[in-house]
């Protein structure tokens, strides 16, 4: 093992990922919001704190120590909590930090009407949780400016892996077929945010990177394929514009774009999944689909 040390403030679903499958890249820390939450970081091997918006002796001797910092927490209204509470740490208490990655997500872009968008296309995020993202991005890159390391901004489009997917939503009896004319979602499998943040982190890289896959998709088709690959009948079609839906799942609908990947492949990444299907081939052949489940619909961007 290297002598790297990871410090990831949010240590969820993709995180946990990226911290399981690198264990040759360092000792990884991260932080939950529940200590019921500590045996699933452990399994991840990632020795885990908890941070509810302040720093505690633990984390400030942890954050000492660290040599690549991880942010994977949503922004609040009032600005993004990790800035808040360790702004300070991070500019004159972390000798050793030489990387900053902050996971964000390509819903920043806002609606493009189907159009490819890359790294420099214009910004016009439509949710207020996209604006905060915007913000917060800002943020971070302003702060590794002053403090002279690269900063690693992820855009993120839907995530996908174990437990998280159309297999487990055709199981558990919540997957659908909302038809909307030229409606496309962007997706990327939890394993290419592992090895992109591997990727990343490894070359001291900083910059705005979009992670995703290759094949921006009408969601129905997704669904389509997994459910033949199940060999079980896929659900109805549904009209989007008569469907019963909460308002939180119709904005997805309200934001239509193909997102470039491009500029992460520059860098020299390849992605392990670049379509949904190798990875829907893989996570049926392999059984480890609903691994982990949460029983949770596949988020959408």
């Amino acid at each position: 093992m290297s002598g790297n040390r990871i410090f990831i403030f949010g240590a969820g679903y993709s995180a946990q990922a990226f911290a399981g499958q690198n264990h040759d890249f360092g000792r990884f820390t991260g932080t939950t919001r529940s200590q019921g939450k500590f045996e699933a970081l452990r399994q991840a091997d990632i020795e885990p704190l908890i941070f509810d918006g302040t720093l505690t002796p633990q984390i400030e001797a942890a954050l000492n120590e660290t040599t690549h910092l991880l942010i994977s927490i949503a922004p609040e209204t009032a600005g993004d909590p990790v800035l808040q509470a360790a702004r300070d740490t991070i500019v004159t208490r972390m000798p050793t930090l030489r990387w900053i990655g902050y996971l964000s997500t390509v819903g920043v872009y806002g609606d493009h009407g189907g159009a490819w968008v890359d790294e420099k296309a214009e910004c016009r995020p439509v949710s207020e949780r996209s604006t905060l993202r915007l913000k917060a991005e800002q943020a971070w890159q302003a702060l590794g400016h002053e403090i002279g390391w690269p900063v690693a901004v992820l855009r993120l489009s839907g995530i996908y892996g174990p437990g998280r997917n159309a297999f487990v939503n055709l199981a558990d009896g919540t997957a659908k077929r909302l038809i909307k004319p030229d409606q496309v979602f962007n997706r990327i499998h939890r394993d290419d945010i592992s090895g992109a943040l591997r990727h990343l982190a490894e070359g001291d890289l900083g910059g705005i990177f979009n992670i995703t896959d290759d094949l921006p998709a009408p969601p129905q088709d997704v669904v389509t394929y997994a459910a033949t690959l199940m060999n079980v009948p896929p659900p109805p079609e549904t009209d989007f514009a008569t469907a019963q839906l909460s308002p939180m799942a119709r904005s997805f609908y309200g934001e239509n774009k193909r997102v470039s990947n491009a500029e992460i492949k520059a860098t020299g990444y390849a992605f392990r999944f670049p379509d949904y299907h190798a990875a829907f081939d893989q996570m049926w052949a392999s059984g480890d689909w609903d691994k982990g489940a949460a029983r949770s619909p596949m988020k959408r961007s």
